[in-house]
């Protein structure tokens, strides 16, 4: 299976407190590697590359032995919306006055249906 991951730039790499390696994610969520290939590849999970080496995923998407509720329906509105991984990983770490905080903040503090209606406005 190949999959295809964005490479991503300084300021984006920098919205992302913590990453978490492809081996790393397998481990928390008590899968195979092959499998936590699989939930970038349906775009369950993001991850992209910084330098050189396999994808990374920001560490908050995990919670506990779990993908962040409400994560792959935003993933996916995104996706639909016509963002790529990187441009994703942007919106969803950028600061809104609106919200307070980042999507990604609001998608963790359970407010991820607001947060997809403000992905699905960005399709329009």
């Amino acid at each position: 299976m190949t999959l295809s991951v964005a490479q991503i730039d300084r300021e984006t790499e920098a919205l992302v407190d913590e990453w978490l390696t492809l081996p790393e994610v397998a481990q928390r969520l008590d899968l195979s590697i092959g499998r936590a290939k699989q939930l970038l590849k349906d775009h369950k999970l993001l991850g992209v590359r910084r330098g050189s080496g396999g994808p990374q995923v920001p560490a908050v998407f995990l919670q506990g032995k779990d993908v962040m509720k409400g994560l792959p329906g935003t993933l996916t509105v995104l996706q639909d919306a016509g963002y790529d991984d990187a441009a994703a990983l942007r919106w969803l770490f950028t600061p809104d006055d609106s919200l307070p905080g980042s999507p990604i903040e609001a998608i963790k503090a359970g407010r991820h249906t607001e947060v997809k209606r403000r992905a699905q406005a960005l399709a329009f």
